[in-house]
Parts: C-alpha cells; sequence; structure tokens
C-alpha cells in the first residue's frame, strides 16, 4: 500500500460508471470559485469524471471535451456556471492568460484538464486528480487537497464516499 501525502485520497475505479459516480457525488459539493485539475495521460478518465461532475453539480448542458474549443461552459438553474477547461493544445501558462482563468474562477467553479501544462498560470489552492489507466475497466485516483478549503472538501468527500 502506498504512503499518501497528508491530505490525500487513492482509489480504484472498476469502470465508467463507478467513475461517474464518484464524479457526481464530488460534483454535488464544489462550491462556487472552487478549482478542479484533472491530470492523466489519455483513456485515463478525465472527461468520464467531468461527466459525472457536472452532473452532480446540476448541469443542463451535455459535457463534451472541450479539446478544440477549449472551454465550455455549462449552467445551472440557479445561473452558476461550471467551466471546463481543456488545456491539452496550450504550450504553456502564457497561452492560459488569454483565457483569463481568474474570471472564469470568480464568475464560476473550473475543472481544468491536462492542467500540468499551465501549472503557472493556475491558484495554488485547489483539488488536484491525478488519473492513470489500470486496465481495461480499472482507472486509479488520487485525489490530493491544497488549502484549507479543499482539505474540508476532500475530508467530507471521502466521509460521503467511504462513510467514517
Amino acid at each position: 500500500m502506498p504512503i499518501l501525502a497528508p491530505h490525500s485520497l487513492e482509489f480504484t475505479s472498476r469502470g465508467p460508471d463507478q467513475t461517474r459516480r464518484l464524479g457526481t457525488r464530488l460534483g454535488a459539493m464544489l462550491e462556487p470559485g472552487m478549482l478542479l485539475c484533472l491530470s492523466g495521460d489519455l483513456g485515463s478518465g478525465k472527461t468520464t469524471l467531468v461527466q459525472g461532475v457536472a452532473q452532480g453539480w446540476g448541469s443542463l448542458d451535455a459535457v463534451s471535451s472541450p479539446t478544440f474549443v477549449l472551454v465550455n461552459a455549462y449552467r445551472r438553474l440557479d445561473g452558476q456556471t461550471l467551466h471546463h477547461l481543456d488545456a491539452y493544445r496550450l504550450r504553456d501558462a502564457l497561452d492560459a492568460e488569454d483565457l483569463d482563468l481568474i474570471t472564469l474562477l470568480e464568475t464560476g467553479t473550473l475543472v481544468v484538464e491536462w492542467p500540468e501544462r499551465i501549472l503557472a498560470s493556475l491558484p495554488h489552492e485547489r483539488l488536484w486528480v491525478d488519473m492513470v489507466w489500470l486496465a481495461d475497466e480499472q482507472r486509479g485516483m488520487t485525489l490530493s487537497a491544497q488549502g484549507a478549503r479543499y482539505e474540508r472538501l476532500l475530508t467530507d468527500f471521502r466521509r460521503q464516499v467511504f462513510g467514517g
């Protein structure tokens, strides 16, 4: 069993449906101004997790990968916005400056796929999810909280999903 850093949670998803369900639980807990970073290779389940996050958050819109448009905005009945950024096509943090990430966070919740490409432009406080392909129906996930707000989020998520 790996030794995790404080404020981390590790688990294995046994398929896309379970990944979406975990995302749904997480999405229901996200608050305006929160940043969720999803790191992992192609096929590791990032967009599948975002589908669940958006559903749990209450999105009225279907989720699709924003690889070619860079940012998708999903709406909810109360007027809040969930911004979904795919940084795969960005070279570095300078490319991200044109997207005005601070405004995206001020006007809603932000989920970033491939955050390592624009790390210097992201706030330090965030929930980081490392995702890895383990087998056809298995994905490994490690959630790491950075900052008190995200530590509380991770603690609440752990209780809700695993009890205790």
